[in-house]
């Protein structure tokens, strides 16, 4: 992991470098993407190179070799043999050794046998199989299949569609009516005032998760106007000003969470019972012994690699 550059000189610009979303699941990918160069011949040409590596999808899991050495890139051959068809591959983009490229396989789970995993988006973030680079990728592989997965057919005509540039745009076979791939903003807030954060409890997170408040962003609607929404819709606080903080690509199935600290003008907390089964306002301290898992209550923070975790050290660590 790099360490981050000292401050600028320029006050404008007087942050670390690289910036938090760097060090979150997800978020260190560095493909060259070359948007602006695709055309009808790139996937053909990135086959043809001798670096050319695939990463095997199953739905939304992803392909792992297990091995001496864990390994979650395949060459050309090998994904043919994993039921592949090359020419159905969305090009990522390149690395120095060559292109990247996401593709659907035909693996049936339960017949895979040692050193071979399919692995979920989910236990990949908090695995240490990959690394972060290649799950970078696999994020936005994982995005894109699913993309086209549910753009089989025009949203105008009903017509059967065509992908289109390697991947990056589909087509109507009749009207020609075009689509591109799409991101959802998630805001993602931790809602603080004075020396407490507001933490809220999902039915669905394992025992004794607390983690911050999130939610979509609506058409037509800034992200602060979202968090100031969103806080007030789940838990009954009002805030006021947000400070960016940082982004995770999140593929469940195309999202980018947009992670903030916000300023809490309320503490009375009336949480919306139909997605939280808790609402609470916790110390600096208290959250230091749940990230360290010491709290006597046997509450803890959602774990590193998520975004949430990041705004919450942040915070503490600011304290």
């Amino acid at each position: 992991m790099p360490a981050p550059d000292k401050l600028s000189s320029d006050p404008f610009f007087n942050t670390a470098f690289p910036e938090p979303s760097h060090f979150v699941g997800f978020g260190r990918n560095e493909l060259v993407r070359d948007a602006e160069n695709r055309d009808e011949t790139t996937l053909n040409a990135a086959l043809a190179e001798t670096g050319c590596r695939f990463y095997l999808y199953s739905g939304n899991k992803v392909l792992i070799d297990k091995g001496a050495e864990s390994r979650v890139l395949f060459d050309l051959e090998e994904a043919r043999r994993w039921g592949g068809k090359p020419q159905d591959g969305v090009l990522l983009g390149h690395v120095g050794d060559g292109p990247r490229i996401a593709l659907q396989a035909r693996i049936a789970e339960e017949c895979l046998t040692d050193p071979y995993r399919l692995y979920d988006f989910r236990s990949l973030l908090y695995s240490s199989s990959v690394r972060e680079e290649d799950m970078g990728a696999i994020a936005q592989g994982g995005s894109l299949l699913h993309w086209i997965s549910v753009h089989r057919f025009c949203g105008r005509c009903g017509s059967p569609t065509r992908t289109e540039i390697g991947g990056y745009r589909i087509s109507c076979t009749k009207c020609h009516h075009t689509v591109f791939p799409r991101t959802d903003p998630v805001v993602i807030m931790l809602a603080v005032r004075g020396n407490k954060c507001l933490l809220g409890r999902s039915p669905h997170f394992p025992e004794g998760w607390y983690s911050t408040l999130a939610g979509f962003v609506e058409p037509g609607e800034t992200i602060e106007d979202a968090v100031r929404r969103e806080t007030l819709e789940e838990s009954g606080v009002l805030v006021r000003r947000v400070r960016y903080f940082a982004s995770q690509p999140w593929p469940f199935p195309h999202s980018l969470m947009i992670g903030v600290h916000c300023e809490a003008v309320s503490e009375n907390i009336t949480f919306q019972q139909d997605e939280l089964e808790d609402c609470r306002w916790f110390s600096r301290q208290d959250v230091r012994q749940m990230i360290a898992e010491t709290h006597p209550e046997g509450v803890r923070c959602p774990p590193t690699r998520a975004i949430a975790h990041a705004l919450i050290k942040a915070w503490v660590e600011a304290g």
